[in-house]
C-alpha cells in the first residue's frame, strides 16, 4: 500500500534500498573514514565500528524510517502529525533546514571532484600530483565556482527528475558501478609492494591500539556515515509502502555502506602505507587526504588510469549522496507549501547556488570572511555535523519515547518486519542512544574548537 497523497514513491523494496544505501555511501566513508581508521587502532577501530552500527546506527534507522512510513511526510510534517508541541515542531524543521545547509557545500566539494576527475581524463595526472596544486585551484573563484556550478547541475538534474525516474533510476545505475570500481581499485591498492602492511592493520584488530577514542571516533562517523539525522531517512521511509520490510532494507543498508566503507579503507591505507613506508600518519585528514595525498600515491604507482577510476567512484558516491539531501529540502517545500516539484526544486537549485557559492568564495574573494575562525565552508560543517545533527537526533528519540511510544514504533515496524532485534532496539531507544548522542555533540564541538583532535 502507498499513502494516497499524490507524493512520490519508490517502486519497491530495491529501489528504496538502493537510493538508501547512496545516500549512505558518501564522502565521510572515503576521505574520513580511512583516516580515522589508520588514526585510531586500525582493525580495533573497525571491530568497534561495526558494532555500533549494528546496535545504535541500526536503532536510528529504524526510529526514522519508520517515522517516515507512518506519516508519509517530510521531517516537519511527520513530527507535526504527533503533535503540535512547540519542541516537537522545532525538532521537525531541524531536521529539515540541515539538508538545505549540507547540500551546497557538499555540491562545492563535488566541483573539487570534479576537478581532479577532469584532470585526470584530460592527461593532467601529474600536475595534480604537484605541492600547491589543491591550494592554487581553491584560490581562483572562478574555478571553483565553474565546477561546483556543474556538480550542483548533475545534483538538480536528478532532482527534477522525481523519485522513480530520477533518484531510483540513477541510483539504480550508479550503485552496481561505484560497488565494482572500488573493488577494482581495492584490488590494485592491495596488490602494491609494501601494503600488506596496511591491510593487516586495518582488517586485524589488535587491542594494544584501543582507547576512549576509538569508541569515540567510531561513534561520530557511524552517526554520519549512515545518513543518520539529517531528515534524509524520514523523507525516504516516507516514499515506502507498507509492504516494505523495514528491518531487512536496515540491514541491507547496513551491510552495504559497511563494505563501502571497509572496501575504502582498503582502497586508501594500503596504498598510503605502501608509498610511505607503513606510516599511518600520512593519511591526512579530509580534503588533504583526497585532494593531496592521493593524487601523490597515484603518481608514485606510475597510472593515471587509477586517478580516473578512483575520481569517477568519489564522483559516483558524491552525487548519490548529494541527491539525497537535495530531495529532503526538494520534498519540505512540496509538502509545507504545496508547491509542485518543479516550483520546489527551483527554490532548492536557489539555495544551494547562493549558499554554495559563498562556500566557494570562502577561499579566495571572501577568505576575510572567518565566522569563528573558520573559512565558510568549515563553518556550514560545523554547524551542521557537530551541532544540529546530534541535537535533531535527540529530537528524534524523545519524538520516539515521548510522544510516538516505544510499543507504537514497535508495532508500526512489526507491520511488515519480523523485528528481530527488537531487544536490541529497544534497549539501545530506551538507554544507549541519548547518552550516544551525548557524546557525539559534545566530542565534535571539541574537536572544532581545538580542545581534542578527532
Amino acid at each position: 500500500m502507498k499513502h494516497d497523497n499524490g507524493r512520490g514513491s519508490f517502486s519497491g523494496k530495491m529501489g528504496y534500498v538502493l537510493a538508501t544505501a547512496g545516500s549512505a555511501v558518501g564522502l565521510g566513508n572515503i576521505w574520513r573514514f580511512p583516516y580515522l581508521a589508520a588514526k585510531y587502532g586500525g582493525g580495533a577501530f573497525l571491530l568497534v565500528y561495526i558494532l555500533l552500527a549494528l546496535t545504535f546506527g541500526y536503532a536510528m534507522i529504524m526510529s526514522e524510517t519508520a517515522i517516515g512510513r507512518m506519516t508519509g511526510k517530510s521531517p516537519v510534517g511527520a513530527f507535526a502529525s504527533f503533535s503540535k508541541r512547540g519542541w516537537v515542531r522545532a525538532g521537525g524543521w531541524i531536521n529539515a533546514i540541515i539538508p538545505m545547509l549540507i547540500v551546497p557545500y557538499y555540491s562545492v566539494i563535488g566541483g573539487w571532484v570534479c576537478r581532479y576527475l577532469w584532470g585526470y581524463i584530460s592527461g593532467q595526472g601529474d600536475a595534480m600530483a604537484l605541492e600547491g596544486t589543491f591550494e592554487g585551484f581553491l584560490g581562483s573563484p572562478v574555478a571553483t565556482i565553474a565546477f561546483f556550478a556543474v556538480f550542483a547541475a548533475m545534483t538538480m538534474a536528478v532532482i527534477f527528475g522525481g523519485v522513480r525516474n530520477g533518484i531510483e533510476k540513477v541510483s539504480r545505475i550508479m550503485m552496481p558501478i561505484l560497488a565494482v570500481l572500488t573493488l577494482v581499485v581495492v584490488g590494485f591498492s592491495v596488490t602494491r609492494p609494501g601494503a600488506l602492511a596496511g591491510v593487516r592493520y586495518f582488517l586485524v584488530p589488535d587491542l594494544r591500539n584501543f582507547s576512549l577514542m576509538t569508541v569515540v571516533s567510531a561513534l561520530g562517523q557511524m552517526f554520519y556515515s549512515l545518513s543518520i539525522a539529517m531528515g534524509i531517512l524520514i523523507t525516504f521511509g516516507s516514499y515506502t509502502g507498507r509492504e516494505v520490510d523495514i528491518e531487512q532494507t536496515t540491514v541491507q543498508v547496513e551491510i552495504f555502506d559497511t563494505a563501502i566503507a571497509v572496501l575504502a579503507g582498503l582502497m586508501v591505507i594500503p596504498a598510503v602505507f605502501a608509498f610511505s613506508g607503513g606510516n599511518a600518519a600520512a593519511l591526512g585528514k579530509g580534503p588533504s587526504l583526497m585532494f593531496v595525498t592521493l593524487p601523490k600515491v597515484f603518481e608514485s604507482m606510475g597510472g593515471a588510469w587509477i586517478g580516473v577510476l578512483f575520481f569517477l567512484l568519489v564522483l559516483m558516491a558524491a552525487l548519490t549522496s548529494s541527491v539525497s539531501l537535495a530531495e529532503t529540502a526538494c520534498a519540505t517545500f512540496e509538502d509545507e507549501l504545496g508547491w509542485s516539484r518543479p516550483k520546489a526544486a527551483a527554490l532548492v537549485s536557489v539555495i544551494l547556488a547562493a549558499l554554495g557559492s559563498l562556500s566557494c568564495l570562502g577561499f579566495n574573494a571572501l577568505s576575510h570572511v572567518a565566522p569563528m575562525g573558520m573559512d565558510i565552508l568549515s563553518f556550514f560543517d560545523f554547524l551542521t555535523n557537530s551541532v544540529m545533527m546530534p541535537v535533531a537526533a535527540v529530537a528524534t528519540i524523545v519524538l520516539v519515547l515521548k510522544v510516538i511510544g516505544l510499543d507504537n514504533m514497535e508495532r508500526e515496524i512489526m507491520r511488515s518486519s519480523a523485528f528481530h532485534r527488537r531487544g536490541v532496539y529497544r534497549f539501545v531507544v530506551k538507554y544507549l542512544a541519548l547518552i550516544m548522542l551525548a557524546v557525539i555533540l559534545v566530542s565534535s564541538v571539541c574537536d572544532a574548537f581545538g580542545w581534542i583532535h578527532i
